[in-house]
C-alpha cells in the first residue's frame, strides 16, 4: 500500500525538520514537501496533491488561519491538522482554525527540548494524522461504491419507557468543536433539560471553546465549576485537565463534581467518566449524544447509560471527521439512532419531547 503523502508548513526551520523526519520515519506516512509559510504551501499544493497538511498557526507572510481559509475554498475535503503554542493567543487561534474547518490540532511542547517535541509528534500528531487520512480515504471509497456502513437516522426507540429526559450528556473529540457548534445551534434556548459536555481539549482551550459556543448559539454555555447546580437549557463544559461528573444532592438537585483522578482512555476529561456518573445520578432519565472523535471514549459509559435505561444517539460516519467514538457505540449496538450532524439536534428534541409527553399522560 502506498504511503500517505503529507505537506508540512512551519516557518521554524528546526521544527519543520523535526516534523518532516519524524513523520517520514513512520511506515505509513511520507512528507513529500514542506513550506515556511502559507503562500508557498498553496503554490506547492497546486502542483503536487497530498493526502494531508500539517499547518502552523503563527507564520509570516500568510499565517495558518489565512492559509486554512484558502485551503478550504480549494480543497474542502483535504485533511488539515493545525499546531500552535499552549498560550492564550495560541488557544484562540486554534479555535478559530477548528471552526473554519481544520480537522484537528496538536499543541507544541512548551519546552525547547527536542526530545519532548519528538514525543509529542510521535504520540499525538502521527495517530491523529493517520486517523483523519484513513477516514477521508474510507469516505471516498464509500462514495465511489455508493454505500454506507450504517443507515442514517435508524432511530427505533428501545422499549416504551416514558421516564422523562432529565439530563443531556454530550461527548466529542476530533472534529468536535465544529460538531458541537452545529449541534448546539439546533437546540432551543428553552430546552427543558440541562446539558453536560466533554470535549477532549487542554486547559485554556476549553474556556475559549465555551465562549465561542455561547456566542454562536442560543444556549448559555460555560466551563463547569465544581459544585454548581445544573439548570435547564444551560450547558456546562468540562474544563481541560479535569474530569466532570454529575451527582444528585440530598435535595434532588443535580450538581457538578470536578476532579483530577487518573486519565481514562488516555484523556482527561473523559466521556466515560461523565456518562457513568450520569447513569448513576439519573438512570433512565439520561439521553447521551456521541459526536465525532478518535478512539473509544464514551463506549463504556454508553453501556452504563443503556443498562440504566437511558438512551444514546450518535453522529453518522459520513459527517464525522473521525468515526471512532460514535462508531464504537454504534457497532456495539448501543445507539438508538445514527444521524447526520444536521439532524442530530432534531432527533434529540423529538426524544425529549416524546419522553416528557409520555410521562405527562395519565
Amino acid at each position: 500500500m502506498a504511503r500517505a503523502r503529507v505537506l508540512v508548513v512551519d516557518d521554524a526551520v528546526v521544527f519543520r525538520r523535526l516534523l518532516t523526519d519524524t513523520i517520514s520515519a513512520d511506515a505509513d506516512l511520507e512528507v513529500v514537501g514542506s513550506a515556511p509559510n502559507g503562500r508557498i504551501a498553496l503554490q506547492k499544493l497546486s502542483t503536487s496533491p497530498v493526502d494531508a497538511v500539517v499547518l502552523d498557526v503563527e507564520m509570516p507572510d500568510l499565517d495558518g488561519i489565512a492559509t486554512l481559509k484558502e485551503l478550504r475554498k480549494l480543497y474542502p475535503r483535504l485533511p488539515v491538522l493545525m499546531f500552535s503554542s499552549l498560550t492564550e493567543r495560541g488557544a484562540e487561534a486554534t479555535l478559530d482554525a477548528l471552526l473554519l474547518g481544520a480537522n484537528d490540532y496538536f499543541a507544541k511542547p512548551t519546552t525547547s527540548s527536542m526530545d519532548a517535541s519528538l514525543v509529542v509528534v510521535k504520540d499525538q500528531l502521527i495517530p491523529k494524522l493517520k486517523a483523519v487520512i484513513a477516514q477521508e480515504a474510507e469516505r471516498s471509497a464509500r462514495n465511489k461504491a455508493a454505500t454506507i456502513s450504517f443507515p442514517a437516522g435508524s432511530a427505533s426507540l428501545r422499549g416504551t419507557a416514558e421516564t422523562p429526559v432529565e439530563l443531556l450528556v454530550v461527548a466529542a473529540s476530533t472534529g468536535g468543536p465544529n460538531a458541537l457548534l452545529e449541534f448546539f445551534r439546533g437546540l432551543p434556548a428553552d430546552l427543558p433539560v440541562p446539558i453536560a459536555a466533554v470535549q477532549h481539549m487542554p486547559p485554556m482551550f476549553t474556556k475559549h471553546l465555551s465562549d465561542r459556543l455561547a456566542a454562536n448559539s442560543s444556549l448559555n454555555v460555560a466551563e463547569a465549576k465544581d459544585g454548581q447546580a445544573l439548570e435547564k437549557g444551560k450547558v456546562v463544559l468540562a474544563p481541560g485537565d479535569y474530569h466532570l461528573e454529575i451527582e444528585r444532592g440530598a435535595n434532588g438537585v443535580l450538581r457538578t463534581k470536578l476532579h483530577r483522578n487518573p486519565h481514562e482512555n488516555s484523556v482527561r476529561p473523559a466521556a466515560d467518566v461523565l456518562f457513568r456518573s450520569a447513569a448513576r445520578a439519573c438512570g433512565p432519565g439520561v439521553l447521551a449524544v456521541v459526536l465525532t472523535g478518535m478512539g473509544l471514549d464514551g463506549k463504556a459509559g454508553a453501556e452504563k447509560i443503556v443498562s440504566a435505561g437511558g438512551r444514546v444517539v450518535v453522529q453518522d460516519v459520513e459527517t464525522s471527521v473521525v468515526w471512532g467514538m460514535p462508531g464504537a457505540v454504534a457497532r456495539a449496538g448501543l445507539a438508538d439512532g445514527v444521524y447526520p450532524l444536521k439532524d442530530l439536534a432534531g432527533a434529540v428534541i423529538r426524544r425529549i419531547q416524546s419522553r416528557h409527553a409520555g410521562a405527562a399522560r395519565p
